[in-house]
């Protein structure tokens, strides 16, 4: 019998993550590397964690998540205005380039141009998909637990 999906398994799993006009946000079968995780381990938010619970090997099934429950709603706190001076001369300031910015403890973080006028470049800091429903559509791998 194959093992189910509780809080502390180990997965191995294929996903598509779309937006709601069906459009492709990530897949792990796009270079055919499936997504391993360990329930719990914050890889995943809690919410898509619980829509994996109950799973087992071989099972196929396709969530709705608002946005919410998927990545939140875009907080107008994670836009910031910053000098033009702060940016490499040959970095791309246009909007909709995303670029990795250091913090202080050597972790990245993306943010996304949103607008670039005079020596004002606005950064989006929220998630990509913050506002956005998606769909989260798995297909179960394995199971070990």
């Amino acid at each position: 019998m194959s093992n189910v999906i509780n809080e502390k398994s180990e997965v191995l799993m294929h996903f598509d993550l779309k937006l709601e006009d069906g459009s492709a946000a990530d897949s792990t079968r796009v270079h055919n590397k499936p997504a391993k995780l360990v329930m719990g381990d914050g890889s995943l938010t809690s919410n898509f964690e619980a829509c994996l619970l109950g799973l087992k090997e071989g099972d196929k099934k396709a969530f709705t998540l608002s946005a919410d429950d998927a990545f939140g709603q875009p907080n107008p706190d994670n836009i910031h205005h910053m000098d033009r001076t702060r940016f490499d001369s040959d970095t791309p300031l246009e909007a909709g380039t995303i670029i990795a910015f250091s913090q202080p403890d050597g972790s990245q973080v993306p943010g996304i141009i949103r607008a670039c006028e005079g020596d004002s470049v606005t950064v989006d800091f929220n998630h990509p998909l913050a506002g956005q429903t998606v769909i989260f559509d798995v297909e179960i791998l394995s199971v070990s637990n």
